[in-house]
């Protein structure tokens, strides 16, 4: 048995924001697409819709012994509750990525030591797509530029496998866009 834990993600939101569709994408692209390991645990608040919602992902090239995120490698919030009641979880050297229209750092949130801070306007760029519904893939596109855990091929791939029918094009673009404004603010990961 290894001790290998993969690298850890948390994406949380309200519900109703595409959240648990989000970590499904990331574990697909992992699993389906570059043939490693992945599992997905998701959370709700009392109520699905507006309510407290989170999904749990991990990757690795090994089997996962242990599904639950206790510290992750990559923090995704689209809301403020969820910033409040995960930044503290995130590991030393892990990175944020927040909504930034939705989402704002305030004195007194304190980031653990070494960690690096990624903001998108997602309900922006979806806005501008008139399907503010797509935010979530505009911001599986920006962490694939920004904290790239898989390629941006396996990524996209994802998105299109995992989305309705008919809405592949809109989902295509959304993605596209996301991984696009992370490129270019913040230079992308190599």
């Amino acid at each position: 048995m290894s001790g290998h834990r993969g690298t850890e993600v948390r994406i949380a939101g309200f519900g109703g924001q595409g959240v648990i569709l989000s970590g499904m994408i990331l574990g697909r692209a992992v699993s389906i697409f570059e043939n490693k390991h992945a599992t997905l645990m998701q959370s709700f608040g009392p109520e699905a819709r507006g309510g407290a919602c989170s999904a749990q992902v991990i990757l690795s090239d090994e089997k996962i012994l242990y599904p639950y995120v206790k510290a992750p490698d990559v923090l995704v919030v689209m809301s403020q509750p969820a910033l409040r009641t995960y930044l503290p979880t995130l590991r030393e050297g892990g990175k944020l990525i927040y909504e930034q229209d939705l989402v704002k750092l305030e004195e007194g949130d304190e980031l653990p030591e070494g960690a690096t801070c990624y903001g998108v306007p997602a309900t922006k760029i979806a806005e501008g797509l008139r399907r503010r519904i797509v935010l979530n893939i505009v911001m599986v596109g920006f962490i694939s530029a920004v904290a790239p855990m898989v390629s941006m091929e396996s990524a996209r791939k994802a998105v299109l496998h995992s989305v309705p029918r008919g809405t592949e094009a809109l989902n295509g673009r959304a993605f596209d866009m996301g991984y696009r404004y992370g490129v270019e603010n913040y230079g992308g990961e190599s």
